[in-house]
């Protein structure tokens, strides 16, 4: 079985998949940090494929970073006094040859992430 990443935004604030959001996906290693793809999350908050595909996927250390300040600009959630987010980096390991899902539920001033399936 080979392995894939995926993943899918959620604004909690608006209670709506967060349509419009970049996301960058990069490879780490060591000190070096390797821009591999940069997509945007369809109507449901999805990108329409994976980020990293099957045939691309090799286990490692990544990062996906959020541009998150350009989405809450795009809908309107605050003002320029209070804006908070920007990007959100998420660092993590895939280490096996499996489906990794690492999904973002996003607010104006907070967010969270986990392991999904």
């Amino acid at each position: 079985m080979a392995g894939y990443l995926t993943t899918h935004v959620l604004d909690t604030a608006l209670g709506l998949p967060a349509e419009g959001m970049v996301v960058m996906l990069f490879r780490i290693d060591g000190s070096t940090r390797e821009g591999l793809v940069q997509v945007v999350t369809n109507e449901d908050g999805r990108t329409d494929t994976p980020i990293l595909p099957k045939e691309d996927f090799k286990t490692g250390v990544y990062e996906l970073v959020f541009h998150a300040g350009h989405y809450l600009r795009a809908t309107m959630q605050g003002d320029e006094s209070t804006r908070f987010l920007d990007e959100v980096p998420i660092r993590f390991t895939m280490s096996e040859e499996m489906h990794y899902h690492v999904p973002l539920l996003l607010s104006p001033y907070s967010y969270s992430t986990y392991r999904g399936s």
